[in-house]
């Protein structure tokens, strides 16, 4: 379990290819961490798969590829991280699982004399989730949703997350990794395995 607030960007100190997975090591000196905890990395929840001084070492499955943006990290590159919260930590984010659920394509970065927006596209599946004023998670930093229409949603980013984040350098058409709410997940998926989705109209009704 994570916050979504990330504690720094990591530089990737390569990426090698093997027979099922890729292996991404990343410069990191954290000396607390152990073989097999987790970590967010762009918001993707990893086990951590070898260490040394000053660097940690990740194995990605093909799925986990497939679905977000880390087969797209090269050498050099740099990305978000974050360790999984410990008992009694402050949660200064909501609660961020690391799973995450597709990826988001960045349409526009909007640049005005008080603020910094991002609108991207969610898939249309996940649209359902997002909700004015409700959390969202890109590239595993926190984020509340600022507006939606449709499949588009904004976000509106302040300083202090512009100079922590590598948000300001991402290219239009970036896909992030995006994590929706635990709980409007949760409570959506009930209520649709309940009374029945909007999409098929069926389902019981009280």
């Amino acid at each position: 379990m994570f916050t979504g607030i990330i504690e720094r960007t990591a530089r990737v100190m390569g990426v090698v290819n093997g027979p099922k997975f890729r292996r991404i090591t990343l410069a990191v000196d954290w000396p607390d961490v152990r073989n097999g905890e987790s970590v967010a990395v762009n918001g993707v929840c990893l086990t951590v798969a070898e260490m040394a001084p000053g660097e940690l070492g990740f194995d990605v499955i093909a799925e986990t590829l497939g679905k977000t943006n880390l087969g797209l990290i090269l050498q050099d590159d740099d990305v978000h991280v974050e360790r999984s919260l410990r008992i009694g930590d402050r949660i200064d984010g909501h609660f961020v699982q690391g799973h995450v659920d597709g990826t988001a394509l960045l349409l526009e970065q909007i640049e005005r004399e008080n603020e910094w927006r991002l609108r991207l596209e969610s898939p249309a599946q996940l649209a359902k989730y997002l909700t004015p004023k409700g959390s969202v998670t890109l590239d595993g930093v926190s984020l509340t949703i600022a507006a939606v229409n449709g499949t588009e949603f904004e976000v509106a980013l302040i300083p202090t997350t512009l100079r922590l984040t590598l948000f300001d350098r991402r290219p239009v058409g970036w896909p992030f990794n995006l994590e929706a709410d635990v709980l409007s997940k949760t409570v959506i998926s009930w209520l649709e395995r309940t009374y029945g989705s909007a999409e098929d109209g069926e389902g019981s009704r009280q």
